[in-house]
């Protein structure tokens, strides 16, 4: 499974009402830094797809995401769980930061069950 370019029209589909934490890539074409965590973010989409889903968000073409999100840095990754945010990284991080962002919106998932 790859990345899915994430849109207003699919945002709720993808992200609101994934049963999986959901880990959004916000950037631009024109960014630097967000090249380089590009590729790490597409490796860890096919390395757990089976237990998280990959989106990312062109800020420039969707405008109204990066300002729902607050977005004033990019890139800027967004790990959500159940609809509800679980928490963000800016700037370009390794593979161990991003895991541990998804982790923390799994055990987000974890806590919404047990209460």
């Amino acid at each position: 499974m790859s990345v899915i370019q994430i849109t207003e029209e699919n945002f709720d589909e993808v992200v609101m009402k994934s049963e999986k934490p959901v880990l959004i890539d916000f950037y631009a074409d024109w960014c630097a830094p967000c090249k380089m965590l590009g590729p790490v973010v597409e490796q860890l989409a096919e390395e757990y797809a089976d237990r998280y889903v990959f989106g990312k968000v062109n800020v420039d073409e969707q405008p109204g995401l990066a300002l729902r999100y607050q977005v004033m840095s990019i890139p800027m990754l967004v790990a959500m769980n159940l609809g509800m945010f679980a928490g963000k990284q800016i700037g370009v991080v390794d593979r161990e930061e991003i895991l541990a962002l998804l982790q923390q919106a799994a055990e987000l998932r974890d806590k919404k069950v047990e209460s």
